[in-house]
């Protein structure tokens, strides 16, 4: 029973396939509200911290599963994005040119600075 638990664990990374997606963070000006991330979880927002510490902004790829089968087993970028957004609706950027589907842009602050975080579909 143990090895199939373990098992049914790995199969999510297995699943995924089609585009990667990564959150991204990139410098902003403002003095809009923004979320605190020093407040926040790194085992909790991975891709966050993962893409405010690579240099170039991007968190770790991110593949959705076939049939939506990795969505239901495994943490993402959308859900990170989602939770600071629900969280902060004040630091959630709602602009021109924005589809009600497309992922929203937090704003974060880190260690002194501003950041735009969202999810982006990349190759």
């Amino acid at each position: 029973m143990l090895v199939a638990l373990l098992a049914l664990g790995a199969v999510p990374s297995a699943l995924g396939s089609g585009d990667p997606y990564y959150l991204v963070v990139e410098p902003t000006d403002g003095s809009d509200e923004a979320v605190n991330a020093s407040l926040l979880s790194e085992r909790r927002y991975p891709y966050l911290f993962g893409a405010l510490a690579a240099s170039d902004g991007r968190s770790e790829a991110y593949r959705r599963g076939r049939f939506g089968l990795k969505e239901s087993f495994a943490h993402s970028p959308f859900d990170e994005v989602d939770a600071l957004a629900t969280q902060n609706p004040n630091a959630t950027l709602r602009g021109a040119g924005r589809t009600s589907d497309a992922p929203p842009v937090v704003l974060v602050e880190y260690d002194g600075r501003r950041y735009a975080a969202t999810v982006t579909r990349g190759g």
